[in-house]
Formats: C-alpha cells, structure tokens, sequence
C-alpha cells in the first residue's frame, strides 16, 4: 500500500484521464424512442484500459497492481461522501414511504438469477463475488473487505464492476427510455428503480426520463439521487447480511447439481 501511495506515476495519469474525460462532459445521442447518455466515467475507463501492458503499454504490470491496492482506499473516501448525502435527503427519503426501503430486496434476484447462469458458464468462487449484487463501489469494498480483491470472489466483482463501468450507462438509459415506452410503470416508479447505488447507470436512467416526461423532471431526479444515495447506504448492509450468505448457500448447491461434488475448499 505504502509503495503504491508513493507511485507518482499513477497519481499523474489519473489526474489527467480526470481532467480530460470531465473536458470532454456528458454526451446524449437520440437513438430510436431512446436516448444514449454517455458520461465522463465511461471515457475514462475506454482510455484506462488502452493505457494497459495490452495495447500502448503506458502502464506497467506493477503500476496495476498498485492501483488495485489503492481501490479500498479511494473507496472509502466515497463511502464518507455517500454519508454526508444523508443527511440532507433524510426529509425527502421518508416522503418517498417504505418502496424506497423494500427495493432493496432487488439484489436477492440478482443472485437467484445471476450464481446458476454463471457457475453452468463454466465460473467458481468468481460468481459469488460477481452475482451477488449488482456490484458497485460500495459492494466492491465490501468484496475487498471480507474475501480480498485478490480472490476469485474479488476478480468475479471486479469483472462485474468494470462490465457495469461500461454498460451499464447505456443499458440503463436504453432501458429507462424503452420501458417508460410501455407504460407499465410510473415515471417516479422507474425513476426510484435507477437508483441502484451507481451515480453513473442512475443519471443515464434519469436524463433519459427527464428528457421523456420533462414536465416531472424535478421530481425524477429528485426520487433518482434519493435512491441512489439510500442504496449506496443500505446496499451494504443488504449484501452482508441477506444477500451474500445466500449466495454462498445457492452457490454450494448450484454447484454440486453442475460438477457433482461437494464445492472446492
């Protein structure tokens, strides 16, 4: 951790991939009855990835291994600001009533669906880390925390988080616009639904609603942040006590119908 804190290099290439993808701002694209909304975390990313020992070789193995180190740290210092959002949304929270509460309950279908997909795809321990949330920073932390990022069930989260990094933006504001297409549900209903703990795949999903019923603007993006603040806070505590225990029970029997033995110690 000390040597990766003492890594100029690193600290340089993330200020400038910050500076750069924040010049570069959110970008919209009409596409069909949808809307496209790309944001500066996804442009960092793209260009993250291209710096690699893969392609331009401008970042070294070590050099990612101590950016890795660094995650849990940096996480904390989001996790410090999703507290400070508290707060000043707690009125706004407790008028939204108990669906804000209870959505939570989303992340037990994340597992239910995602651990067999994954464990008959051929993955071990890496689908717990990766199936048992939808795998944003505070999950990630929580990975970090009790397994290690260095374990299988570190790579599954980390894959996911990166996947997410640069899907889901897209997913969600797609998503957002097609839905609201269908008219099963309500705006501010759709709106609550984005707030899945990711500031990015939240304002993907919010901008498209916005710019669809831009007579409730206010109030979508009002339910979206209030969401997205309340699952970065209670997130946490869903996964560590309900969703990541069942994982791990859903994974042992997943398991032993798919190779026919007992799960590897």
């Amino acid at each position: 951790m000390l040597d990766a804190i003492k890594n100029v290099k690193i600290h340089l290439l993330v200020l400038v991939l910050v500076v750069a993808s924040e010049l570069v701002g959110i970008l919209k694209f009409n596409i069909g009855p949808g809307k496209l909304v790309l944001l500066p975390m996804l442009y960092a990313v793209f260009i993250g990835t291209f710096l690699g020992p893969k392609f331009l070789k401008v970042v070294k193995d070590k050099d990612m291994e101590h950016a890795s180190s660094l995650i849990c740290l940096t996480l904390m210092l989001l996790m410090a600001r999703y507290g400070t959002l508290v707060g000043p949304k707690f009125f706004e929270i407790l008028h939204a009533g108990p669906a804000l509460l209870l959505q939570e309950f989303g992340n037990i279908g994340t597992l239910i669906i995602g651990i067999p997909v994954a464990v008959f795809l051929g993955l071990k321990r890496e689908s717990v880390g990766a199936a048992h949330s939808i795998a944003r920073e505070p999950n990630v932390a929580l990975i970090g925390d009790i397994y290690g990022l260095d374990s299988p069930e570190g790579r599954g989260v980390m894959g996911v988080y990166i996947c997410g990094t640069v899907f889901g933006t897209i997913f969600f504001g797609l998503a957002a616009s097609f839905l609201s297409l269908l008219n099963w549900f309500h705006p501010y209903a759709l709106a609550m639904a984005s707030g899945v703990g990711s500031a990015s795949m939240m304002t993907a999903a919010v901008g498209s609603l916005s710019a669809i019923y831009p007579e409730m603007a206010g109030k979508i993006q009002a339910f979206g942040v209030a969401s997205n603040t309340l699952s970065g806070l209670d997130g946490v505590y869903m996964s560590m006590f309900i969703a990541l225990p069942m994982a791990n029970k859903l994974y042992k029997i997943v398991y032993r119908i798919k190779f026919g033995t007992a799960q590897e110690a």
